[in-house]
Order: C-alpha cells, then structure tokens, then sequence
C-alpha cells in the first residue's frame, strides 16, 4: 500500500478507534448466560462463545496491525529531516517546548507597570510593580519563536506528504 505520513496517522487512528470499539463488544461478549431450574435443567438463552472469540481474534489484528503502522510512523519520523538537519521528531518536540516558552513570553508582554495607593488606619503608601524586561526585547524573542515553529510546521507538513510503500 502506498501512503504517506499525515494518511499513516489518520489510519493509526482509526484503528486504535476500531480497537477500542472491539474491545468494548469484547466485554460485552465476555460472559454467556443460561437458566438452570431447579430439578437441574439448563437452558443457554445468550451463547456468546463463538461471537466472543471472533471479536478477541478481530483485537489481536488490530492491536498487531496498529503496533506495525505505529513503528513505521515513529521510524519515518527519525528518519526524515528537515532542511535544519533535524528530524521530524525532534522538530516536534521542540515546537512542543517553543510553543511553551511562546505563552509565557505572550503573558509577560501583557504585564505594564503599575503603581496602587494603599490607605491604612494611619498611614498611606503605593504599592509600586515594575517589569523586570524590556519588552521590546521579548516581543523580538516571540517573533523569532513564531517564525521558527512555524517555518518547523510548514518542513513538517512537507514531509508528511512524501509517498512510500507500507508492506501489508
């Protein structure tokens, strides 16, 4: 099958959608049910046995066809690279750490100085609450994150795109 790494994720997580749904007939299916009267006659009224061992059977190839797909995934992931030199999973977790740093540097712009008047019984005073930055130099820094984890994203998406063959 030909595919590419953004197709590859979406059919991971189909299937572990799928192994979930299986898994939850599996529990349903998990027990039989039967009347036993008291002279000691039985009569099965719900025989899941046979329905219970394809329903185990269809979670055993999910699971194994989801763990093939997914060891596929994370190796193109280390084995494709951006134009930096960097591979898409180290790209990745760096625009989780960037992304990080982006809303602290986003809060602190949003910070000014202020100063507030306090009244007491006896005595009136400010309390005075200066940034400890200069702002201008953080909102470079903001600018400099965002283009790099976007320029990241984009060399992400690229090679996302890139066909290859998946050995059924």
């Amino acid at each position: 099958m030909k595919t590419n790494l953004s197709n590859l994720m979406i059919t991971v997580a189909e299937d572990e959608r799928k192994l979930a749904e299986k898994m939850e007939i599996v529990r349903e299916l998990a027990q039989s049910t039967s009347i036993q009267e008291l002279d000691g006659t039985i009569t099965i009224t719900e025989d899941n046995e046979k329905d219970f061992k394809e329903a185990l059977e269809e979670c055993e190839n999910f699971r194994v066809r989801i763990s093939k797909l997914k060891a596929i995934l994370y190796s193109k992931n280390n084995e494709y690279r951006l134009s930096d030199g960097r591979t898409i999973q180290n790209a990745i977790f760096d625009n989780m750490n960037m992304r990080r740093i982006k809303e602290t540097y986003e809060y602190l712009i949003s910070l000014r100085n202020s100063k507030e008047r306090i009244t007491e019984v006896h005595n009136s005073y400010f309390v005075c609450k200066n940034v400890n930055f200069d702002i201008d130099e953080i909102k470079r820094k903001l600018t400099e994150i965002e283009d790099s984890i976007m320029t990241a994203d984009f060399e992400i998406s690229k090679l996302n795109s890139i066909e290859f063959e998946v050995k059924d």
